[in-house]
Formats: C-alpha cells, structure tokens, sequence
C-alpha cells in the first residue's frame, strides 16, 4: 500500500512518500534502545514538563493540523479541531496523575511479615520501547492515548501509523521533539505492514499495541505471542445502543444521530445497531430518521458540514456492498441507501438507516464503518439484551432507561467493556477504556493504561533490612 496523503473528499492524491529502508529502520530502533536508556531514569516532574508542553504546542498548531488531519482521512475539521483539543487535554491529565497512578505499593503487614520479609514495596517500572500501530479515523488522537502514559511511564514510543495519514504522522514525531523530548522518544516509521512483524521481533522491541481491524489484531498477537511480548488490543466494535420505555425519547433519538455519525460514521464505539423496545419504537423511529435526514453531507473543510466523505474508496464499496446485501435480502432503507448523487467527486455516502433486519443478512453481524446505523425493534428488556449481545464484539454500549432496576440488569448482563447510560460513549483520559469478545483486550486510558506496559516489579526485603525499613 502506498503510503501517501489521497484527500477523500476529491480522490486527489496530495503527496507521496518513499517507505524508510531497511538501514534507516535499524537506525532508529536502536536509537529508541537508546534513548530509553536515559529516559527511564529521568523525573516524573522531567517528564510532566515536556508533555505539558506538548499540549502547549498542539493548541497553537490546531489550526494547521486539523487541516491536514481532514485533507488526509476526510473528518469535518470542527470534528478535527476538537480532536486536537482532546489530546492536549489527555497530555496535561496524565502529566499531572501519571505519579500518583504509578505510586509504589504497599501490601498488607501481615501479608509483608507472613513472607518473611522486613518490607515489601511493589514499584511499577517502564518495559522499554513500545511498538504502536495505529489507525487513520482519529489519527491524532489513538495515538496520543497511547503515547502521554507510555512517555510518562518511562517508555519510548515507536510509532506505525496508517499509511493514508502520513503527514499526521510525521508531525507527531516534531511534536514531541519540539517539546523537548530526547531523540528516540518518539519516532514515526514510515513503513507498510509489511515491515511491523520483523520490527516486532526486533529483540530491543518490549511491547506491542494495536487499534485496527481483526486481521491485523490477529497477526500482531501472533507475532508478538511468539516472541512472548505484551499486547494490548483494541479492535473493532459494533456496538448497541439500547431504548427502553421510561427514556427521554426526544433526547435519546437526537443523541443518537451523533452516536452513529461521529467522524462520518468511522469510530469503533460509534452507536450502529440501534435496538428499541417496541412501545417506543416508532416515536424513536420517526425522530432518528428524521434527524439522520437533516444533515448535511460535504466538503469536510466546509465549518456547516455534518459528515464528510468516506477514508477511502476501497471503505465506501466495503459498506455499499452490506448495504446493498442487506437491500436484496428484505432490509427496508428508511433514509439514505446510496450514494450522493450531488457529491460526484470523492468517497461520500449517505447518511442511511435500515429497518427489518434479519440474522441472514451480513450486517447483521459485521461491523458497518461508516454512516449506517440498524434499526432493531425489541418486544422486552430480555429481548433487546439478547440482540445486543449478538454480535462478535463487545467493544462499548448504550443504554437509554431511568429504571434502576434496569440499569442494574443492563450493568449484569450486556458483555461490553463500557456501558454508557442515557448518553453516548466517548473516551476520557480518567476512565479505562478498551473491549470483549473479538473486540480485543487490555485497556486504554486511566491508570490501567498507564500501568499496561510497565512491569509491576515486587520489592521484598529480609529480615537483615528491618533496621533500614
């Protein structure tokens, strides 16, 4: 795969960039080895600093850098703007807890004194040079989720980002040397996936993670299993999003509109199978359609723009080919269905709700990237657990209810990673985030992030320390 900047909104290809060599990759890996040497010693504070002003950095480049994240992949520089302000605000989070969320551990005295030892700490400490492949919808962002705790955590970070967002990026990589961070703290590779498995076996490579599709979730915790190498996977998500009797109707319907079309309809937690209990199914029914119906496809440089093309032209046929699977099989299209007839240049797709959908039926069971969102129709409670729990993934959900003792059945019952009620999901910096299911494992964000790639590392002092304790 090429790897260049195509602008979606056009078919355009903007720029172009040769793959870094075998040489000049053996060049950087070893100077990530080296730069972790160093920076695994360096002061929370030290660390705090330069992240703190990386976010400073970010905020003055949002203008530039939403630009380019937009001509690269398509999302309504709004969309791209706020993106950015969402990573400077994760940088400055886990600057200000990463101490706190790595603080040594302290075990139980009788646990300490059972095991024969004076003391006993437990201290997180960093793995070393962490692999990250990263994908093309938020492209700023997955990675920045990444790299604030890895940097924090001691860690030096190497970067494999989607062929389609090169120039993203590359301006990671100045991002972070403009901030102060040492040569070899963060590097972009600009290589195909071709070249991730040897950079994974590489012996100076710790850790591995990966947000993207099951094929390649699947090859890199082969590769990474076989190397006996810590993974964390995020992967795709078809997630529910759920309406029962007592919800606020009007809300959860207008919401709902957001929840499928967020970054054109290409996020892993966007809302796409929406399963509504049948005493409201129409009143939720008309109003979601009628909101999808209003709104406005086009140029995503355009500040009125609600969805934006598709990231590639190979995206938009994947989903018309469900679409139009779905079609011939008995699926009704309430809106939508086709192309834009007035958008004839790019990879655009309407804003589309299907209805009578059938197990038989492929998107019944893959996940539709982009605009598209399933219409379900629930009889009770225990039938729309069932069809949201029919699905190979288990990423995130949505549930619209001011029943407590449905909320209790839904936190039991839903296999997902979070649940998201009366609201739409979104990731925060405070809060874990990650899935079940083929939806992958491990976790993003907060302090279970921070800690994934660290080695918690068990201190145990003898009795002949007890008078150092």
């Amino acid at each position: 795969m090429p790897i260049a900047t195509v602008n979606p909104a056009t078919g355009e290809t903007l720029r172009t960039f040769e793959p870094l060599t075998a040489t000049e990759i053996e060049r950087r890996l070893a100077t990530a080895d080296a730069a972790f040497a160093a920076h695994r010693t360096t002061s929370f504070a030290e660390r705090a600093g330069l992240l703190h002003r990386a976010a400073d950095l970010l905020e003055e480049d949002t203008a530039d850098i939403a630009r380019t994240m937009t001509t690269e992949m398509g999302k309504p520089v709004k969309a791209a703007r706020a993106e950015a302000a969402k990573c400077a605000k994760a940088m400055r989070w886990y600057a200000e807890h990463a101490e706190v969320l790595l603080a040594d551990e302290h075990p139980a005295p009788a646990d300490v004194t059972d095991s024969g030892a004076a003391r006993a700490v437990v201290r997180y400490r960093p793995l070393g040079p962490v692999l990250a492949v990263m994908p093309w919808n938020f492209p700023l962002w997955q990675v920045v989720r990444f790299a604030a705790p890895a940097l924090m955590a001691g860690n030096v970070a190497l970067l494999k980002h989607a062929s389609n967002v090169p120039q993203t990026a590359l301006y990671l990589e100045d991002l972070f040397r403009r901030a102060g961070f040492a040569e070899g703290c963060f590097q972009t590779l600009l290589v195909g996936s071709d070249a991730v498995e040897a950079v994974l076996r590489d012996p100076r490579v710790a850790a591995a993670t990966l947000t993207g599709s099951e094929p390649a979730g699947r090859a890199v915790a082969s590769t990474a299993g076989d190397e006996i190498k810590k993974t964390v996977l995020e992967l795709g998500g078809s997630d529910p999003y759920v309406v029962l009797p007592s919800a606020d109707v009007a809300r959860a319907a207008e919401i709902a509109v957001t929840a499928r079309v967020q970054n054109n309809g290409q996020s892993c937690i966007a809302a796409k199978r929406f399963i509504v209990h049948a005493d409201v199914y129409d009143a939720f029914r008309d109003r979601f359609v009628a909101g999808m119906r209003e709104l406005t496809v086009g140029d995503p440089l355009d500040e009125d723009t609600d969805v934006g093309p598709l990231s590639s032209r190979a995206g938009r046929d994947d989903l018309e080919e469900l679409v139009d699977d779905a079609l011939a099989k008995g699926a009704t299209a309430l809106c939508g269905g086709q192309r834009p007839k007035e958008q004839e240049r790019g990879w655009f797709y309407s804003p589309t709700v299907l209805a009578d959908i059938t197990a038989e039926m492929r998107i019944h069971r893959e996940e539709t990237f982009g605009p598209v969102a399933t219409l379900y129709r629930a009889a009770d409670l225990d039938e729309a657990l069932a069809l949201a729990n029919d699905t190979p993934f288990g990423l995130s959900s949505n549930v619209w209810t001011r029943d407590e003792a449905e909320t209790e059945r839904c936190v039991r019952d839903l296999q997902a990673g979070g649940i998201f009620f009366n609201g739409m999901t979104a990731s925060h910096p405070g809060l874990p985030f990650g899935g079940v299911k083929r939806s992958g494992y491990g976790r993003e964000l907060a302090g279970h992030g921070i800690r994934e790639f660290c080695n918690a590392t068990t201190v145990w002092y003898g009795p002949e320390d007890d008078a150092r304790g």
